[in-house]
């Protein structure tokens, strides 16, 4: 099957085991600032990559109890729980996007402060074990969203904050957004917790 998106005709393949195969975006499917995020994944199977990241994040933090969650490795940075909490949060914004492009809504979406969210969301008097669920369930919205869609809606664009962007890219976005905190957590967290 070919979808035509503006930057030109891709295959999408559709497996028998519900497997999406989902071409990159493409310089101009997003904001320049985001190709530190999409550069970060490889492959084209950006759902498997979503599945996955969701037992390593699981893996990765469930077995510290919440002093140890409460770690942040200097003063004014982000403690455990509130990375997860902003993972979770960034990528319901993200989904959000995907769901309203997806569907055709043109209406322009506004932006969000990270930092605001992070501040008021309370990650730090809540128990990781709550976060990694909550984290859970997003994720598997997550991706129940992005396999309902068809070809159309994945090249669909849309505008967020202020920029063009597609329903793949968002998606890419989400992912490598992740893996941009993964690799925070084992260089800059988790070597303090041993």
């Amino acid at each position: 099957m070919a979808a035509c998106c503006r930057a030109g005709c891709y295959t999408f393949r559709i497996m028998a085991t519900a497997s999406v195969s989902v071409p990159r975006p493409q310089p101009g499917e997003y904001n320049e600032y985001y190709e530190r995020y999409i550069s970060l994944i490889t492959g084209t199977d950006v759902l498997a990559t979503l599945e996955q990241q969701s037992r390593r994040t699981r893996d990765m933090l469930a077995g510290l109890n919440d002093e140890q969650a409460n770690f942040a490795y200097g003063p004014g940075k982000w403690t455990i729980k509130e990375v997860l909490g902003h993972i979770t949060d960034t990528e319901r914004i993200f989904a959000y996007r995907a769901l309203r492009i997806g569907r055709g809504d043109q209406t322009p979406i506004e932006g969000f402060e990270q930092d605001d969210y992070v501040r008021n969301g309370n990650f730090r008097q809540r128990r990781i074990s709550d976060l990694l669920d909550e984290y859970a369930g997003v994720r598997t919205a997550t991706l129940s969203l992005f396999r309902s869609f068809d070809q159309q809606a994945w090249c669909r664009r849309g505008i967020a904050n202020k920029k063009e962007i597609t329903v793949r890219a968002l998606a890419y976005i989400a992912a490598g957004h992740e893996r941009h905190h993964h690799k925070i957590l084992e260089e800059k967290y988790l070597p303090n917790l041993r």
